[in-house]
């Protein structure tokens, strides 16, 4: 028995390629895949959102600064062909799943409806969310949030590659310590970097906590699920 029912997991495009570093990597897919149908065979509603750093991240191309909303859109369209890769290897595995993309990609994926999202969440069925909120300026983080308020989530787990938050960066720190948890006021008053400040405000006004947990660990979504794995509680 998990302790929530309906989850948001949010993943960086990076955490698709695995160490590869860019592009999809076929293992990484397949293993998520693996985790999120014990998952379902749980009756845990799973909704995901990802981000696009393995195709495309950043502002700049060659040295030469892109325009923001440009390149906003750009990424945009890496989080659909995330989502599609990601779906196929649900089905694969045998998981029924659905992409909802927030820009128009008629041929490819549906149209963004919470209320239906919600209603194939209760099917049984995994919705990935595509396509950011649809507008320039806001990143996936942010996304993830709005989805999650929007299916009325009941936790936001960021798949990271370290084990949770800690008071500084772990890899330039080794005396840094990690939180097991720690409240929205305190993250924004340490500007730690959990997720950015309009994702933090729309989960503490919609009372979601989020939950920061190593991805890398196969198995680890499960288990921190289960309250059997190390991350930080954010909330």
């Amino acid at each position: 028995m998990t302790a929530y029912r309906r989850i948001l997991l949010k993943l960086s495009g990076e955490a698709l390629a695995g160490s590869d570093g860019h592009g999809l990597n076929p293992d990484v897919l397949a293993a998520l895949a693996d985790e999120l149908k014990e998952l379902v065979a749980r009756n845990v509603q799973v909704a995901l959102v990802t981000g696009a750093g393995n195709f495309f991240r950043g502002m700049s191309s060659r040295g030469r600064m892109m325009n923001r909303v440009t390149a906003d859109y750009i990424g945009m369209l890496g989080t659909v062909m995330n989502s599609l890769a990601l779906a196929d290897f649900l089905r694969a595995a045998g998981v029924a799943c659905v992409v909802q993309s927030a820009i128009e990609v008629p041929r490819l994926c549906g149209l963004l409806q919470p209320l239906e999202a919600i209603r194939q969440l209760e099917r049984g069925r995994v919705v990935i969310f595509a396509g950011g909120t649809g507008n320039p300026f806001f990143t996936t983080d942010s996304t993830a949030a709005l989805r999650a308020a929007e299916i009325q989530a009941d936790v936001v787990l960021k798949a990271t590659k370290v084990d949770g938050v800690y008071c500084s960066n772990p890899a330039t720190n080794p005396k840094a310590q990690r939180f097991d948890k720690i409240t929205f006021d305190e993250v924004l008053a340490r500007k730690l970097e959990v997720m950015d400040l309009t994702a933090i405000t729309i989960c503490r006004e919609n009372n979601i906590p989020i939950i920061v947990f190593n991805m890398t660990t196969r198995g680890n979504i499960l288990r921190m699920l289960e309250g059997a794995a190390v991350c930080t509680r954010v909330g």
